[in-house]
This record gives C-alpha cells, structure tokens and sequence, in this order.
C-alpha cells in the first residue's frame, strides 16, 4: 500500500487532534488487493453461512419429505461452495510472494500473518447518549472527539508496513483502555456491535464487549510485524536484523495476547492457534539468523563447518516442531494446509544442509600432522549424540576411508531429505506454483548430487554405515520480544471528562448541583482534600454552603464557570478566595450508592475476572442482537455435518464458577486490563 501518513493539520504538532491515517484503501499494491479480495470472501462466507443457517431451520420445521429433500440437495450445494471459499481464503494466506522484498533474491518466502478485516462501527450515538446520562454533560461538545476516535479506527484497517503503522496500530489499541473505563460499564451493555471476520476460516465473530475489539487489534499488530519481517531485504545484513527483530516482536505480541485474552471467541486467536503461530515466527527468525550467518558466504573450513552445521540443524529442529504443532487438533483443521506443508520442506532442507556440512567435513578435510587433534576431535563430536557402532570420533578423523565412508552416508541422508522435500512441494498446488522455492529446492539436491558424484564408487558395496542424525545448537538464542506499550505515547481523547479515577464507566454520579457560595468572616466553612477534582472535606454542618446544599464528600467540578475537575487543592482554594466577599456559584456532583460491580458476561478478558467462554455468531442480523436466544458451541469451520444445526442469533457466554476465589480490586486507570510490568502500567 502507498504511504499516507499525514496529520488531521499539518501545521499541528504531534498533540491534541494529530495523529496518522492510513494508507489508501483503494491504492493499486498487492497487498490490498489481497486484503480486498479477503475482505469480498468474507462477505461470501457470511452469505453462505445464512444460508446453510435458514436450510436447516426450514429442516427442522418441516415435515413433509418432498422439502426435506429439496433442503438437503441445497445444504449439500451451501456446504460444497464453503468448502470452495475456505480453500479460496487458504490461497490467499499462502499468496507469500506479495509480501516478500522487491529485490531479486534466492531464499525460501517466509510466512507473514493478513490483517483481520472488521466492519464499521458507528459510535456516535452511544457515546453521546453516555456521555448526557452517566456523565450529566452536553454530550454535543463531544463530537469532536468521538469522530477522532472513529477516525482512529478507520486508519487502522489499512496501516501502513512500518514502525509507523506499527505505532498508529499500538495508539488505537490504548486508547481503547481509556474508552472501556470511560464508556462500558461492567454491569451493561451501550449498544455498540463489533464484528471481526476470522483471518482463517472468514466466519464473523459479534460482540458487545470491546475485549474483542482489543484483541483483534493485538492480533493485526502482530500480523503487520510480521509483514514488516518478510518485506525486509534478506541479501543484507541490516535487513536481516530487522527480520529477526520483527518476528521476535510479533511472537511477544501473539504471546501477550495469547496469555491476556485467554478466551476469545474466534478460531485465529484461540490459545492453541497463537501458540502455533508463536513458533511459526520464532522458526522464522531462528532462519533468518542462520541466513545472517552464511551472509558473507560460508568458509570450507573445519570449525567454521561445524559451527553452521550445528546452526542449520537447529532451523531443521524447530521447523519440525512446528510442522507437528500445526497437525495437532484443534489446530489442524484450520491451519492452511500449504503453510504446515511448507514448515515440513523447510525442516527437511535444513535437514539436508546439516548432512550435507557434515559430510563435506569429513571428505574435504583431512587431519593434517600440523592439526590440533584433540580440538577437532571435541567439535567433532559435539555433532553427535551417538556415534556408529564400531566407530570413535578420533579414528574416523585419522582413518581416511571411514572418513569417506561416513562422509558418503551423510550425503545419502541429505539426498533423501532433499528429494522428500522436492516431493512434498510437488504435491501441494499453492506451493508448486511458488518458483523460488522450487529453484532453491533444486539447487541444492544437485548440490549433495554432484558431492555424491565426487567420491570414489568402487568400495560402495561395503558402505553399510548409517549416518546418525545431527544435533542441534544455536548461539543465537531467539525468544519472543515482549510489547513494549510504554514506548507510544497516547493522550485519552475524552480528557474534558475529567480524571479516569473518578469519571469512569464503574462510578456513579449525580448531575451537578450549583451551590451559591458566600464567604463568612473569610472562612470558607469546609476544607479540601484530595488530588484532582478536589473532595469538599470537614464541612461545617452549619455554614451558608452546608445550608445551599453542600454535602461532605462532595466533588467541586467547577467555580464560577471554570472547569475544575482537573485542578488541585491549592488551585482550586486560590479561586475560591479570589472573588472576595462577592458570592460565587460552584458546581459539586455526589457519589451515588451503587451494587458491586459485576463482570460482563460476554467478556474474553481473563485477567482479574471470573474466566468466560464466548461463542461465535453465525447466523445473525448485522444491525440487531437478539439477546433472548441461546447458541450451542460451533463445531469446526468445516463440520457441516446434521450435529451442527443449531445457530446462535446473539453471542453467549458461560461463566464458569471459581471456587474460593476472591475478586481482584482494580485501579481506575486505562491500563487496568494491561497485564505488564512496564513502568507506564
């Protein structure tokens, strides 16, 4: 997409009213082609979807067998085209050749994440509503900032592949935590429906919770990073630290998010889904280190042959764990059947490298009188766990034919390593048609080849030595780099409500009341306390502002027309004593006694509440909730067998008991949902 970062004015520094757009949506690129080509099948899947839903309600209505069976021919056709448009949705996940870097290359496409699509939301009226009967405010000087919001989130859907829709991505997601505390009470809903499409399957996912909308954005962070990663210019080494960097970040926010949001009602975002995806990026960066290595060429030294023989077995290791992760339920059915295919050549070509550095090991290098022995002897051995029975390390490197002899195992390993790799590729459509992957492929099979063709064949008969396997070691240890938050700065848009500790969703208050206030012999006739807004304190039963109706406890909102929910004790007695004998009119408001709050019954947030399970919305009206029926758990995406008959009109949730628990008091701040130890939190 085209870079559009501009400021709502350009003459504003970054501050109040500024921040980053989005790219064009209709910009020509590939990649939002693809993102709209995602975006029309999920409008498709959600059709068909209704559909399958409506045949099977008239099925089970209906007795007579001439519409049964009418029914069921066009269930069968409903299921037929899902099946198709999942399969359409997997081509696009695999389309990997759109995010790669533009310069010509000769390595293996990396993976990146599609943004999640979401439909508009309009939060206007529930805002403006809130704002006029929680807050007893005029909720018409708030347009501004509830379009800014909206604006903020429309730029959202198509950031920008780079630190700055990485930043513009982060500002939404907190701002986010101060419009929950601001606008979602925990006891009600406001009326506000966000709807994300699932980045696997295309199946809508309805809530009224912005826990889903919080999630969703996590998950787009982490899916741009990834982008960010597979865009970087692997032929440099700059470019490749950033390609690390960014799939390490990408596996910290998929992490964080996988552990914060514990129950999020959508299929790309369930625990054992983020889990796969962590280790699919870690794998990433683990090969884009090894690719850092042999950057400036590989030397046909000893020591240096071993060390990348023990780096690429590690990128064999850990792209093996993730092709078994991936054909794992429930993950199986929903992963993209090119990318667990992929992971499979991906481990059997590094496979086949480390065979083929070992092998060429033994058959190029020869121990010299001049060697130190017991050296190569220790670095040798540290490539095997076993080795062949018969067989020391120290003889095989004196001796020059078992040097041969198991030099010429390893090649036929890496041979059929090789060989099971161009195999596996061949037999997935999506990857066949990837030409890079196969020139690699090729390139090196004809590699181990023609080393194999090297060596002498007349003593081939008495080479029954079997080469054992390599382990595995890395001196770049790749762990997941933690979201840092802290890091962008985000002004709460609804600042003119005043201070989150006490102008929250979870307080209530009385509107406000104007007390006419008359300075008797200079006193006052109460204290203040407090930070901002200022807490009327030791109020003297008996004074003019006692008699006007001013109650202990009170909250001074304003004096004399000026707003004062943000000013301190000192600030606020300096206005007070500033009119003199004149009488001065201040606003007060009342904390009003309400029940404990409760946890939202359709929260996927885990941290400090009561653990709930939220099922998808299928078949449901966009504009309407029905909040009256009850949904069953949805099977797979591609269940479309009779036990799925059941569709859900509203998302439910289950709560389930705690025993013994005891509920976590929280800190009226926009960061109370963050689990973190950041200094901002």
């Amino acid at each position: 997409m085209t870079d559009a970062l501009v400021p709502r004015q350009a003459a504003e520094p970054a501050g109040d009213g500024y921040f980053r757009k989005g790219c064009n949506p209709l910009a020509e690129t590939g990649r939002s082609k693809l993102q709209n080509q995602r975006a029309v099948l999920n409008q498709q899947i959600l059709r068909a979807v209704r559909m399958r839903a409506g045949a099977e309600n008239l099925l089970r209505a209906t007795t007579n067998n001439k519409v049964r069976e009418q029914v069921l021919l066009e269930l069968s056709f409903v299921n037929s085209d899902l099946q198709i448009l999942k399969e359409e949705l997997e081509g696009l996940n695999i389309s990997v050749e759109v995010y790669q870097n533009a310069e010509e290359t000769f390595s293996i496409p990396l993976v990146p994440l599609g943004l999640k699509e979401t439909k508009d939301v309009d939060f206007t009226l529930p805002l403006k509503d809130f704002i006029l009967e929680h807050y007893s405010q005029d909720s018409s000087e708030y347009e501004d900032e509830i379009a800014d919001l909206m604006d903020l989130r429309q730029a959202c859907r198509t950031p920008s592949r780079d630190e700055a829709g990485i930043e513009m991505l982060i500002s939404y997601f907190l701002q986010l935590g101060y419009v929950e505390n601001r606008f979602f009470p925990p006891t009600r809903h406001i009326g506000v429906l966000f709807t994300w499409y699932d980045s696997f399957t295309g199946v809508p996912v309805c809530q009224q919770n912005l826990l889903l909308e919080k999630a969703s954005v996590l998950f787009n962070i982490g899916a741009l990073y990834t982008q960010i990663g597979t865009r970087c210019n692997r032929q440099t080494q700059a470019g490749l630290e950033n390609a690390v960097d960014a799939f390490q970040k990408a596996a910290g926010v998929l992490s964080y998010l996988k552990e914060t949001f514990t129950h999020t009602p959508s299929y790309d975002m369930s625990p054992a889904m983020l889990n796969v995806l962590v280790k699919m990026m870690l794998a990433q960066a683990q090969e884009c280190v090894f690719e850092q290595i042999g950057l400036s060429g590989i030397r046909n030294e000893f020591f240096t042959l071993v060390k990348m023989t023990q780096e690429v077995a590690k990128v064999g290791e850990v792209y093996m764990l993730v092709n078994t992760a991936m054909n794992q339920e429930p993950v199986k059915e929903n992963i993209p059947y090119s990318w667990s295919k992929l992971a499979q050549i991906k481990s059997d070509h590094y496979k086949a490298l480390a065979h083929y550095f070992t092998a060429t090991i033994l058959c190029d290098h020869e121990l010299q009188p001049g060697d130190d022995e017991d050296q190569q002897e220790k670095a040798f051995s540290q490539l095997y766990d076993h080795v062949p029975e018969g067989l020391m390390v120290l003889a095989v490197l004196k001796d020059k034919v078992q040097r041969k002899q198991l030099g010429k195992a390893h090649l036929r390993k890496a041979i059929v390593y090789h060989e099971e790799a161009l195999r596996v590729c061949g037999l997935c459509k999506k990857l066949r048609n990837i030409e890079v992957l196969q020139e690699v492929l090729t390139a090196a099979h004809k590699r181990s080849l023609l080393k194999y063709a090297q060596q002498e064949t007349e003593d081939d008969f008495l080479s029954l030595i079997q080469a054992p396997d390599i382990l595995s070691k890395t001196e770049h240890k790749i762990e997941a780099i933690a979201p840092q938050f802290s890091k962008v700065k985000v002004k709460d848009f609804f600042h003119k409500l005043g201070p989150l500790t006490v102008f929250s969703a979870k307080q209530r208050w009385t509107a406000p009341r104007t007390i006419c206030l008359h300075q008797e012999a200079g006193e006052l006739g109460f204290s203040l306390k407090g930070g901002s807004p200022v807490q009327v304190y030791c109020l003297d039963p008996v004074c003019s502002a006692a008699s006007a109706g001013l109650k202990e406890g009170d909250y001074i909102v304003s004096v004399g027309g000026v707003d004062c929910k943000w000013l301190g004790v000192n600030e606020v007695l300096e206005k007070l004593k500033s009119v003199g004998k004149q009488p001065v009119e201040m606003e007060v408001i009342s904390c009003q006694d309400t029940a404990a709050s409760l946890h939202s019954k359709s929260a996927t947030y885990s941290m400090g509440m009561q653990k709930t399970y939220s099922l998808i919305c299928l078949a449901m009206d966009e504009d309407k909730i029905d909040q009256t029926k009850k949904a069953p758990l949805k099977l797979p995406f591609l269940s479309w067998g009779t036990k799925n008959r059941q569709k859900a009109a509203s998302t439910l949730c289950l709560p389930s008991a705690v025993a013994g628990s005891s509920q976590i008091k929280k800190k009226l701040s926009p960061f109370t949902l963050f689990n973190t130890e950041s200094s901002l939190y």
